[in-house]
């Protein structure tokens, strides 16, 4: 390993501020890589000798110079450190041992996971709604947790994370917190993304996940059949309150959307497009993309039956929201746990797919990242609906 290390002093003077002055950047070199740091320092460029580099007349501006010179004896120092201490250890691992911070072979789990929330929690509202942060703080939580019981530490070394690691908290989430299949995988999947983002900053080298195999957890998609959607759509409830819930349901169950971007539905939203009819423009909370859904003629009906406002429709907490679709449940003899996600997926399947919509478009109008998310649902509702079609085939020929 090169046992030397360059400490060059530079001026950014695209950053020039109204007094003139500019920011002095220190560049730190080592084994060919570099990098770059504000020293939190102002000068005017025409006092900066770049070859000396000093900061000149000595007698007006030494103060400067000796807070340089202090930077650069507190690098010098990290470096001889890490050269007795360390065995392999890059620029960046200087950078941050000058910073009295913890080098990247040292980093541990919890460490990245703070990182990774501090960043997202920063860019709620642009990247991130709060909710999803909200699922990364408990899965941080679960991960300390999880150190604890196993391995009855308060943190765990990247470097000692192994494949048996994925294998343990996954039967620690079913033992001790009672976790189904299908949410210690979205716990698990969050843990990798941790793992990934320390693969991207370089605190570790290898994916100790690489070979992680998904358990796989067969969900039954419950939606409505247009029996049950028809017989919900005519039956009149003596309370108007009961009525609005219906209303709601229904709505989604033509839209497809979800409980946030329901209440979150102003007229601003609604536009009239290149086919004459009314779409409905939304950016979803929970991904930031944009929703672009056409408004068929029965929820255009029910948008017709709102009275003018700021919102389409008068907002109700998603607890009781719920709480009165299951009394609706009851009155009109459907026995099924009604929900919007229930709703969503009649849209995708009872409304589209067995109107032949293709299973592409059914992913744009839901939403979906990416149509494996939409074909892994809904696959087994289109084999349903070959496998009818070929027996009325076989009944023809």
């Amino acid at each position: 390993m090169n046992n030397k290390i360059s400490i060059l002093f530079l001026l950014q003077k695209s950053r020039l501020n109204k007094r003139g002055k500019c920011p002095i950047r220190c560049r730190l070199t080592f084994n060919k890589k570099r990098k770059e740091f504000s020293t939190g320092i102002f000068i005017n460029p025409d006092y900066w000798d770049s070859k000396k580099q000093l900061a000149l007349p000595q007698n007006k501006y030494g103060h400067i110079n000796t807070q340089l010179s202090l930077i650069s004896q507190e690098i010098n120092k990290a470096f001889l450190f890490l050269l007795v201490n360390s065995d392999v250890f890059d620029v960046e691992d200087i950078h941050l041992k000058y910073k009295g911070e913890t080098i990247k072979a040292d980093k541990t789990l919890l460490e990245v996971f703070e990182l990774h929330n501090n960043r997202m929690k920063r860019l709620i509202g642009i990247e991130y709604a709060a909710s999803t942060y909200a699922k990364f703080s408990t899965a941080r939580d679960h991960a300390a947790n999880f150190i604890k019981f196993k391995y009855d530490k308060k943190d765990i070394l990247l470097e000692s994370i192994t494949l048996n690691y994925l294998k343990d908290f996954d039967f620690y989430c079913k033992s001790e917190l009672g976790h189904r299949q299908v949410t210690i995988n979205k716990s698990i999947q969050r843990v990798r993304k941790i793992i990934k983002l320390a693969l991207a900053e370089g605190f570790i080298e290898k994916d100790p996940f690489i070979l992680y195999k998904r358990k796989r957890q067969i969900t039954k998609v419950i939606y409505l059949t247009t029996k049950e959607l028809k017989r919900l759509e005519s039956y009149e409830f003596k309370q108007s309150k009961l009525n609005y819930i219906k209303d709601l349901f229904i709505f989604c169950c033509y839209t497809g959307l979800p409980y946030m971007e329901l209440m979150n539905l102003k007229p601003k939203h609604i536009y009239k497009e290149f086919d004459g009819n009314n779409w409905i423009r939304i950016t979803r909370v929970k991904t930031s993309r944009e929703l672009s859904i056409p408004i068929l003629p029965k929820a255009q009906q029910i948008i017709d039956k709102q009275p003018i406002g700021d919102n389409i429709f008068r907002r109700i907490s998603n607890q009781k929201y719920n709480s009165y679709l299951k009394e609706i449940a009851d009155i009109v003899n459907i026995d099924k746990n009604l929900t919007t996600h229930v709703a969503r997926k009649t849209f995708a399947t009872t409304v589209l797919l067995y109107n032949d919509v293709p299973m592409e478009i059914v992913s744009e109008l839901l939403g979906h990242s990416n149509i494996t998310i939409t074909q892994s649902h809904y696959g087994k509702i289109v084999q349903k609906k070959v496998s009818s079609a070929i027996e009325r085939l076989k009944d023809r020929l």
